[in-house]
């Protein structure tokens, strides 16, 4: 239910905390991680008065902080892995477009039974955009969710793709870099501790020289990656990502690797940590190809670039390797192929999106609702070729946004339904990246 005011917000939760030596202390974890944190993410998401909304979500980062919760880079672990002194696991970065609170539950439980220290929450900024969760209201849900599953440790929370637009990057670089910094700075202060800039779609191929087709692309990384240094806490070296291929474009190569972290290390100037990732496209696309049944049609991925470009990038560049866009509908077979050939990260999304939607357990006039609703707002991005399977399956994760509270408010039953699918689906992702048992790698580069 909506707290009607700040005042009631703190009333009903006198037995929960109190403010100790200028922190706060937790009075009451039981009851904290009953009904109150229910209701404090719904405030954090759906409260009409934005000041209750805000308060809510500070209030949430705060009590997490106090039971030992914290927003954290993955930068020094990322560092590690580019010295070889840990590795032999791909980190699951995991885009949440809906029924976030509970979906990042599912997570949580996943990981504890798996001792699962590696993996990531992170939201793109398109997703950002057609979700409505702004940076703040994200980090709010997934702080709530470890707190109601008992968490403990370091959490990562990830600005995926904050991406240069390519259009308005040729009208006008500034004005389109500037509007990147501004995301970048609120995603700082929602404690996003770890950063993907994609400035791929400026890289240049009419140019000649592999050097001067990344050149658009480095220099504003480099640009970027500085005004996260100026920006981050004095105590967080945000890691920060990279990526030179588009998804869905023609697959990475060593020259382009090279001719990109040369110009960036250039660039970038002495003195300044720079990137600890690279993304690479390897035949992938963001969402898979969808075909005219609806039905996901088999995509190869080059693991031979994966497994070269990783070891160049840490043997060369001491990163802790190459990042797998696109992959969450690939086959189960495929995972474990990424810890074997050297992935440091892997990003999934449109599968999670998938599980909720295809679930049994999702109500099926809401879902017919939603279909409705983007044939009636999106039917202007739909193809001359398209099926109608094709339409809704491409434009279905823009129904999250408009739908958010509907979906979150679905019944319990529902929603504990949908969390054990997307568990067991966490279990499987763990298991095949053999990024299960990373907790005490973490603890020793990211700390407790």
């Amino acid at each position: 239910m909506p707290y009607k005011s700040i005042g009631e917000m703190y009333d009903g939760l006198k037995k929960v905390f109190r403010e100790r030596d200028d922190r706060m202390e937790v009075l009451d974890e039981n009851v904290l991680r009953g009904q109150t944190i229910d209701r404090l993410a719904y405030n954090a998401v759906f409260n009409a008065n934005i000041d209750i909304m805000a308060e809510a979500r500070t209030l949430i980062r705060n009590l997490a902080v106090s039971l030992g919760i914290r927003p954290a880079s993955i930068h020094n672990l990322y560092e590690a892995m580019g010295r070889q002194e840990c590795g032999g696991f791909t980190v699951p970065a995991v885009n949440i477009r809906g029924l976030t609170y509970d979906t990042a539950r599912a997570i949580f439980r996943s990981a504890a039974r798996n001792d699962a220290g590696a993996f990531i929450f992170e939201i793109a900024k398109s997703e950002i955009g057609y979700t409505g969760q702004r940076p703040s209201e994200y980090a709010a849900c997934c702080l709530a969710a470890a707190i109601k599953e008992g968490h403990r440790g370091p959490v990562f929370l990830q600005g995926d793709h904050f991406q240069i637009n390519a259009g308005r990057y040729a009208k006008d670089r500034n004005a389109e870099v500037e509007d990147l910094k501004k995301l970048i700075k609120e995603a700082l202060e929602a404690d996003f501790f770890n950063i993907d800039i994609d400035a791929s779609t400026v890289v240049d191929l009419g140019k000649p020289d592999v050097k001067e087709q990344q050149r658009p692309n480095f220099e504003t990384t480099a640009e970027l990656t500085g005004y996260i240094r100026a920006n981050e806490p004095a105590n967080v070296t945000v890691s920060v990502g990279g990526e030179i291929g588009e998804d869905g474009g023609r697959n990475s190569t060593v020259e382009e690797l090279t001719a990109f972290m040369e110009g960036y290390s250039d660039a970038i100037g002495k003195g300044v940590k720079g990137i600890s990732k690279i993304s690479i496209q390897t035949g992938t696309s963001h969402g898979g190809v969808v075909l005219p049944d609806g039905t996901m049609a088999k995509v190869k991925v080059d693991f031979d670039t994966i497994e070269r470009l990783s070891r160049v990038s840490r043997e060369s560049y001491g990163l802790a390797g190459v990042v797998q866009h696109g992959a969450s509908t690939l086959p189960d077979e495929a995972f474990d192929l990424f810890p074997k050939r050297g992935a440091a990260e892997i990003h999934l999304a449109t599968g999670f999106q998938n599980m909720i939607y295809d679930s049994p357990a999702f109500p099926q006039e809401l879902k017919k609702e939603i279909y409705r609703y983007l044939v009636e707002k999106h039917s202007d991005e739909r193809k001359e070729t398209d099926t109608d399977e094709q339409f809704i399956y491409k434009t279905r994760k823009k129904g999250f946004g408009p739908f958010k509270e509907r979906i979150w408010n679905m019944d319990q039953e529902r929603y504990k339904t949908i969390g054990a699918e997307i568990e067991a689906r966490m279990d499987l992702f763990f298991r095949k990246l053999n990024a299960a048992n990373t907790t005490a790698c973490v603890k020793k580069y990211v700390g407790a």
